[in-house]
Formats: structure tokens, sequence, C-alpha cells
């Protein structure tokens, strides 16, 4: 019987069928089943700023509970020491620092977005700047799925076919001499079973051909017409009765024709070579006659076509005696036609994509359904490493799952997989540890798009399951906007981490500097209103604009982060510690410099007040690149750095004279001589942090 699975559209007709399996046991429910079992895996980002956030907040809540019990105990009362617990913790808690981090990850949205990769899951724009492995389909993502038919075998001859595209000009030659193609029967029969066996149109426009339907099919209609079969007189002669549709597991497609000519019925094979030969136990000879079928010569002939990157089809013919055709009616008693092998160059800009990733310390892993010595040779064309083995479908099936990640890890290329191991696949890498990008186009791939970490689906030939499943969409199919997204993955998680860096000082500074102040028994240097000025100003107006910054030079030279490294490493630590130090020192100290000249209190607030903003501000210039200095990468890269540098200057001369802004915070004017003092010391905060970077690339260069 046919089967009609759910979620079939019936274009026209109608018909009697008989319900066989419901709900989860359908074919479709058996793909969502393997859905809900998938995990949606946390980002590596969202894991990492989880952690980050509860020790923050265990830092500050100690540190708040310190403050207070201190203060408590030397005498202070309970209301002050609460607020001034209060205004540590407003001061310590980086208020800006989920804005940052949605803004950048849409502004890395908006840059991907130019370079044909749509992200449909905000957090996936940092995890591609995490990927280690990258599994890629082969055909119309790694080669140009612009097929061409260039060798066909029949009768035991191999012919040459000339012509590129899908444009159908071009002859037919046999030991390098062109031929007249009624005189080789067993050709005409190998090139009209693939126009038969074929679901595509070839469509003459007025300046050119185009196709609808599979790249591969097209190609097979394209080689028929170069021998003068054309698509609607043939399938006229031969009207189409009955087919089975192609699907990975049995690796064939059927069609059923009625020959008006000789009143007879034919049902016609195409397929790999494996599954065509298991059902045939005869060949035609150059003219037609019957004759023994080799087999191992056959997979020599494969083998042959298949080292030079052409990718094979098998074709057969059967008789039939029925208006329908089954699957247990196509199991053997064929007579096998011949072969078509046909090229599928690699894309140029893959090439490329490919080097560049494994530069960056990205391991590409190809996945197709192809013979694997055609999954081998394009594989080498590519440049691609670890092509010493390809694993077939069969033999991972065959292979034990603990098995699994030690094959993953010694083997690039993979050949004859169905659309259900791709999910395997990721398993096992993930298993190892690895951040896996996955790409795939059909309804079957979506568990394996939904496991990976991302899920990349095709935007031109994918389906709209593939794409709802998926974390990111390509526009184009092409492999070069794989490696081009996580360029800019890399680039939205520096300035994640520059933003990061530079704010923290800031929380630190302030928090220490009302812990010195309890500690000391004096006036806090600054008051909870005037610190949540200064975060909520700073925070826009200067943190921000880091989401703007450019990618830095040799971003794809450096190895993918560690999955398992903390947000901030040793080096970050200690540079947050020295500028929160210096920060401290520096407000505190003038703080009380000024109160020992005799100035008032709102006075030294706000001279306090401005050396952390203005400190930010420079500091601000160290954290464009967190190696080099603002001169390595361009002082005006980020015009946007300069424009908020200076709208917080105006800010801070209004929140420092304009009298409304006097009033609401409790500053008050200063001289010139204290501005001296203050931009003496952000650029010292500069210039220090500079020198240890400085010092820092001589000591690794060592």
């Amino acid at each position: 019987f046919n089967m009609a699975y759910s979620s079939t559209l019936v274009t026209y007709g109608s018909g009697t069928g008989v319900v066989v399996e419901v709900g989860d046991h359908t074919e479709i429910g058996r793909i969502n089943s393997l859905l809900s079992s998938t995990i949606e895996l946390e980002t590596p980002l969202t894991v990492k700023i989880a952690q980050f956030s509860k020790l923050l907040l265990w830092v500050i809540l100690g540190l708040a509970a310190v403050t207070f019990l201190i203060g408590v105990w030397r005498g202070q009362s309970l209301l002050d020491m609460f607020m001034a617990s209060v205004a540590l913790a407003v001061g310590a808690i980086p208020e800006g620092l989920p804005a940052a981090l949605t803004i950048t990850l849409a502004i890395g949205v908006s840059r991907m977005a130019k370079r044909n990769a749509i992200i449909r899951k905000l957090p996936a724009v940092e995890t591609l700047g995490s990927t280690t492995v990258i599994c890629s389909d082969k055909t119309g993502t790694l080669t140009q799925n612009q097929m061409t038919v260039q060798v066909l075998y029949a009768g035991g001859e191999f012919f040459d076919i000339t012509g590129s595209g899908y444009t159908p000009d071009g002859d037919i030659g046999l030991n390098g001499k062109t031929i007249v193609h009624q005189n080789f029967p067993a050709l005409m029969e190998c090139l009209k079973a693939g126009l038969l066996c074929n679901d595509a149109r070839l469509i003459a426009e007025p300046e050119s051909w185009r196709i609808e339907g599979d790249p591969t099919e097209a190609a097979l209609l394209v080689a028929a017409h170069k021998a003068g079969l054309h698509q609607v007189s043939v399938c006229t002669a031969h009207p189409r009765l009955d087919a089975i549709p192609f699907e990975s597991q049995h690796q064939f497609m059927a069609t059923l024709h009625h020959n008006l000519a000789i009143d007879s019925r034919h049902v016609y094979l195409k397929g790999s070579l494996e599954s065509i030969l298991e059902r045939c136990d005869k060949a035609f000879d150059p003219q037609m006659q019957l004759t023994a079928l080799d087999k191992a010569l056959m997979h020599q002939q494969v083998e042959r076509l298949a080292a030079q990157g052409l990718r094979v089809l098998a074709f057969a013919r059967g008789d039939h005696d029925y208006d329908d055709v089954k699957h247990d009616q196509v199991k053997g008693g064929f007579i096998f036609l011949g072969l078509q092998a046909m090229i599928d160059p690699p894309r140029p800009e893959a090439i490329t994509s490919i080097a560049a990733c494994y530069r960056a310390g990205i391991q590409v892993k190809m996945i197709t359904g192809d013979h694997p010595v055609t999954a081998l040779a394009i594989a080498k064309q590519l440049g691609m490493r670890h092509v010493e083995r390809v694993v077939t479908g069969a033999e991972l099936q065959a292979t034990h799952e603990t098995q699994y990640p030690q094959l993953v890890e010694k083997c690039a290329v993979y050949a004859r997989i169905a659309p259900e191991q791709k999910l395997q696949l990721v398993q096992a890498l993930q298993a190892n540890g690895h951040i896996v990008a996955m790409t795939g186009d059909g309804v079957n791939d979506a568990p394996a798009l939904r496991q990976a970490n991302i899920g990349v689906a095709m935007g031109l030939g994918g389906t709209e399951v593939a794409k709802e499943a998926a974390a990111m969409v390509l526009t184009d199919d092409l492999f070069s906007t794989i490696a081009a997204a996580v360029e800019e993955g890399r680039g939205v998680f520096d300035n994640l981490i520059k933003f990061i860096v530079w704010t923290l000082p800031t929380n630190g500074g302030e928090g220490l500097v009302i812990s010195a102040a309890i500690f000391a028994n004096v006036a806090l240097p600054i008051t909870p209103v005037q610190i949540l000025w200064i975060n909520m100003s700073t925070a826009v107006l200067l943190g921000l604009m880091l989401a703007f910054e450019p990618k830095e030079p040799r971003l794809m030279s450096r190895k993918p982060r560690d999955p398992q490294q903390p947000i901030l490493d040793g080096v970050l630590i200690f540079r947050i510690c020295l500028v929160s130090t210096l920060m401290l020192m520096g407000a505190f100290g003038l703080f009380e410099w000024e109160l020992a000249r005799g100035e008032s209190l709102a006075s030294a607030r706000t001279v306090a007040a401005n050396v952390f903003v203005f400190c930010e501000m420079f500091y601000l210039f160290n954290c464009r690149s967190l190696e080099y200095s603002m001169f390595h990468v361009g002082v005006f890269s980020n015009l946007w750095v300069i424009l908020g540098a200076l709208t917080m200057t105006l800010l801070q001369l209004l929140f420092t004279y304009w009298p409304p802004m006097q009033k609401l915070f409790g500053t008050a004017a200063i001289a010139s001589g204290e501005w001296l003092l203050i931009l003496g010391v952000a650029t010292s905060v500069y210039l220090i942090v500079g020198l240890e970077k400085l010092m820092r690339r001589r000591l690794f260069k060592k």
C-alpha cells in the first residue's frame, strides 16, 4: 500500500485511507518526540553571567553586612549604618550590565544580518563566538549546488558530456570523439531514465534557462536535453502512473510509466549505487541486449568516478504489470542501466572560510548523503583536515554509542548519513565538551538543530520546521556566512568583556570608598543619589559605547574560548582590582584634601564624584582593547566613544555648576585647581593601566 504521512498536503483529488498510526507513533510524531526529548542548552554566556551574578551578589551582601556591623560596633546609629550599607550596595551593583548585555547582543544581531545571518535567539550571538566545531552539509553549503553531468556510464562504456550549468548546450563523446547519440541505445535509455524518474523542471526564458526543483535532478534533465530528449515530448510518450518518492532510509526513487509506443509499463529507479545494485540481476550491453551484471566492477567504476569528486547516481529499469508501484514490488528483478556522474564544484569562498576556521582553532566536519569516495574527494578539494577516514551512516549505526565521542574527534567526513544520525553526532561532540554549530534544512534535521548549541537553518532551501528549531538562519545558505557569523560572535563577546572590565572597577571603587569612610569614621565621600547618577549616566554614555567597538585585528587567529573558563580570568580580575584601588585612592584622597583645605562637604563630594566619572572616562579608552592601547586599534575607529565622552563632560559641568542639579544631587561649584587635580588622577589611571598592559605584552613575548 502507499503510505500518506501526517501533515502531508493533498494538492488535488480525493481518496480513502486506513489510519494505521496516531499521535507520537506517526512519522511527524516521532520527529516531535525527538524534538521534545532534546535539551535546549543554555548558552555559555547565560551560564557564565548567572554564575557571575550569584558570586557578585554574595560579595556585595557580605561587604555591606561587614560595613554595617563595623559601623554599629564603632557606635554609629543603626539608621546611618543602614543607609551607608544601602549606598555601598547601590555603588557596587553594576546596574548597567543587563542593558549593556542586551544592547551589545542586539548590535551583534544587526551586524550579522548585514552578513546574511539572521539570529532568531539573542544569546546565540555570543555562542557563535564560543563555537569549537562546525558541522556542515556539503551540497549547496560547501559546494555550489550547480550540478553538471560530466560522465555517463552505460552499456559498459564511458561517455563524456561537455557544457556547464543548466544551459542545455553541449556534446556527448566517446573516446574523445563526438557521437551520434541515437546509435547508442543503452546510452539513450540511461538518459531517459534520468529524465523520467525526475520531479524537476527545466524552463527556457528569453535570456537564460532556469530550473524548478532539485539541482541534482535538473542536471539529469540538462544531460538528456543534450541528447535530444526533451522533457515534454518524452513525458508525453511515457506518462507517469505512480511513484515512490526518495527517502533517505531507502536511498532511491521509483516512477512507473506507460510506454505508449509499445504499450508496456516500466518502473525506473534512480538512487545510490548500493540501493540500485541490490535490486538488479542483469544489465544491458551497448545495443540493449541483456547481459550478466558484474556488481564488483560497478563498485570499481563508481569509486573511480567518485575519486574525481563526482557525485554518482545509478539507474535501473524493470517491467511492471500494475497501474501502481509499491515498495515490495521493487525489491528485485531490475535491469541495471548505468551511471551518471556530475560535478558540484566547491565554493571558492568555502575553501577560504574553512582555512580561516582552522586558524581560529575551530574544527570543521562535513556531513553528506553522497558516496564516501565522493565526499572524501570534495573534502580534500576544500582543504579539510583529518580526512584519512570517512565514516558512513552504516558504520555509525554499527558503532556502540559509548564509542561515538572517540570516533567524532578523529573523523571530519561523514557520508551516507541519515538526518536522524546528525543528532547522535551533535550529542557525541557535546559529550567531549564542544560548542557545536550544526546546519540542516529538512524536517528530520530539526532535532539535531535543537540539540546543537547553534542550530543553523538554510534560508533558501530549508523547511519551516528547520528554521523554527534553529537559532540562526542563513539567507544565502553559504558556509562562509557561518564563518563570518562566528567572527562577529567573537567580536560581540570581546565587547561584553570590555564593558564588564570597565564597569566593575567603578562599582568596586564606589564600594571601597563607602567602606573606607565607615572604617575611618568620616562622612561618606559620595551620597547614594550621586552614586546612582554616576552609575546610570556613565553606563549609558560611556560604557555602552564599547558595544560599537569594531572587531580587533587577528580576532580569527585566536583559539576558541574554553567553555569551562570563567567570564573573567586572573589578568582581568587583577586589572579590575588595580583600577578600583586607584579610584579609591583618588576619590578618597581628594575628598579628604578638600575638607582639610576648609572646603564645604558639598564641594568635597562634588570633587569625589567627578574623580569617579573622569577616571571612568579615561579608563574607557584603556578598555577599547584588553591587550593594546587605543592607538593600536585606532583613536577614531569608534567615534561613539568620543561622542559619549564629550556628552558626559558636558553633563558633569551641569552636574557641578547648574543650580537645579546642585540642589538635586547636593553638589557645589568647584574651582579650576580642583579640575586639574581631577584630570591628573584620571590621567594617572590611564597611564598606569597602559603600562600594565605593555609590561604584560613584553612578558608574554619573553
